[in-house]
């Protein structure tokens, strides 16, 4: 564990000393105008004061000073996971994040979080298995529609084989770990804050029996609504089928045989690794899948002016974007370059976090594109230098991704389709020229594709040509920045902003020590009662019961009427 030391916020009373002071000048100014006397002035000016001055000495509502463990994942959904973090931190919540040892992007000392070091997934599996992720994905890219589904269900499956067969192991280390769970028990936290997309935070939540909030968009089998919510196949597409919520025909069945496989894998792969750690720590959960479902809260990174609608339960708040904010000043350097682009403008690349740079082939051929443009070109890029690079384009190994997207000379913004990236354009009303590569990137710029606001490339099998043209029409085609505008206006115009619905609701937890009321009875239930089937089965009973009577009682009716007349005619 690491015993890093608290760096508390200024002090409540001085912020609110400097609001007062703001205020009391604004209410001199008021008085002016409406010619008050000076007597009436000073009467005016004591009373305010002293109502001031008392309230200021009131104790904070609120929980202010809760303790949470938070239970993050590494990787771009520590991005935002540190952001409400700091927010947290700022309401005076103490903060205690498990990090590994070897972690890519968790600091270890911070000044708004302490740390406690265990063994998790990335002592396992460093950076360099997503290049090689991201070679076998291009390859299965360039099949044929049936073969490529087929190949992307068995590479998904092997993932999830090595994946939760690693997190199993290592969660049942921590559990069995007597010194470590002593010292959480010991720690007396109100609130466990995790990303289910790796299930630690679910099983030590319920280890410990405390409230659990959710700072989610994916959990271990796919979109976390189909885990939590109704979720119809016919206008709810599943992830990775690529379809919208206008389906056909072939559609539907498409995105049904999608459903079907996530579904085999979720009960024939993921449950089975987890099955006897739960059996042995927790005998009165069924499965992982009833402990996932026990959440308290759901904070869904995703907002419906990019998600496509769909049902959705009491427990869930969406803040999708709460990591976005307004654009702050370039460095000279950097402020110096975007102007010197003149009325032309910039164009703006990156890929993320976890791909630092795509294969040398597909690198020569956006260089060589962005070489042809009239923009100037800065590219968050890692590796060799491509030959076919121009004069126009700057690579750096950072850029200040948010910044660059909210000055007023960025034109476009070429990235892979990580919802971070995404959200931060949606804010900004930048268009996208979409280079998804994995997972959900495919998803995520399609849905900006079918709002206008973006153009999608195939990373598999575009040309250099290709890759030009498409950029040219984001660049002049006035209409997809219009709906990215137009998406922009929709995402902020919110009577709360994402990240201050975030903190509330997680404070909404604490200070009721959990939320049951909310969450939905339906996950108690057999699949049977879920759907009605013993109820549908009872009324076919019945009639088919009638039914038979009815006809016993025609042919008996019948027979007897018959008997009758043949004997009147012997």
């Amino acid at each position: 564990m690491t015993t890093n030391v608290i760096i508390q916020q200024p002090p409540v009373l001085s912020v609110k000393a400097v609001e007062s002071d703001e205020w009391t000048t604004d209410m001199f100014d008021c008085c002016d105008d409406l010619s008050i006397s000076e007597y009436e002035m000073g009467e005016y000016t004591r009373s305010f004061l002293l109502t001031a001055f008392f309230w200021l000495l009131l104790p904070p509502c609120g929980c202010h000073g809760s303790k949470i463990l938070v239970v993050p994942v590494d990787g771009s959904h520590w991005v935002n996971m540190d952001i409400l973090l700091k927010e947290l931190h700022s309401r005076e919540h103490q903060l205690t994040v498990i990090r590994s040892a070897s972690s890519w992007y968790i600091k270890e000392s911070t000044p708004h979080y302490t740390s406690i070091n265990a063994k998790l997934m990335e002592d396992e599996i460093d950076l360099s298995f997503y290049e090689r992720l991201l070679q076998r994905t291009l390859e299965i890219r360039r099949k044929g529609p049936v073969m490529r589904f087929l190949y992307q269900q068995m590479e998904m499956g092997s993932i999830q084989v090595l994946g939760h067969g690693i997190c199993a192991k290592m969660a049942a280390l921590m559990l069995e770990d007597s010194a470590f769970m002593s010292q959480l028990r010991v720690a007396r936290y109100d609130l466990v804050l995790t990303d289910p997309g790796l299930p630690f935070g679910v099983f030590l939540a319920h280890y410990l029996n405390l409230p659990m909030v959710y700072n989610v968009r994916w959990v271990n089998s796919g979109d976390s609504h189909f885990l939590m919510a109704p979720s119809p196949l016919s206008y709810v597409p599943v992830t990775g089928s690529e379809l919208g919520d206008r389906m056909d025909f072939l559609q539907r069945m498409q995105n049904l045989l999608h459903y079907g496989a996530s579904f085999l894998q979720e009960r024939f792969i993921i449950l089975p690794r987890y099955q006897e750690l739960v059996r042995r720590h927790f005998p009165q959960a069924a499965d992982l899948l009833s402990m996932q479902r026990s959440a308290d809260l759901w904070l869904v990174r995703a907002d419906f002016v990019f998600e496509f609608p769909r049902p959705t339960m009491p427990n869930v708040v969406y803040v999708g974007g709460f990591q976005c904010r307004p654009a702050r000043p370039l460095s000279d350097l950097l402020e110096e370059f975007v102007q010197s682009s003149g009325e032309h403008g910039v164009v703006l690349m990156s890929l993320g976090t976890l791909i630092s740079a795509l294969p040398m082939e597909i690198t020569e051929k956006m260089a060589a594109a962005f070489a042809r443009l009239p923009q100037k070109v800065i590219w968050r890029y890692v590796g060799e230098r491509p030959s076919t690079l121009g004069n126009n384009t700057l690579l750096l190994d950072w850029i200040p991704q948010n910044d660059l997207l909210g000055h007023p000379k960025t034109r476009v913004f070429v990235a892979h389709g990580g919802t971070n990236g995404l959200y931060e354009a949606i804010y900004h009303g930048v268009p996208v020229l979409g280079l998804p590569l994995l997972f959900d990137q495919f998803d995520n710029v399609l849905r900006l594709q079918v709002r206008g606001a973006a153009r999608v490339l195939e990373a598999a099998t575009f040309t250099g040509e290709e890759a030009l043209e498409a950029l040219q029409d984001v660049l002049g085609n006035p209409s997809y920045r219009d709906s990215m505008q137009r998406l922009s206006r929709l995402h902020r115009d919110q009577p709360l902003s994402p990240l201050n619905s975030a903190t509330f609701w997680t404070e909404y937890v604490i200070r009721n020590k959990g939320a049951a009321h909310l969450r939905s009875q339906a996950f108690g239930l057999p699949w049977y009662a879920y759907h009605c089937l013993d109820v549908a089965a009872l009324l076919v009973a019945f009639v088919v019961a009638s039914l038979w009577a009815c006809v016993c009682v025609c042919r008996k009716t019948c027979c007897k009427a018959c008997l009758s007349r043949k004997r009147k005619m012997d």
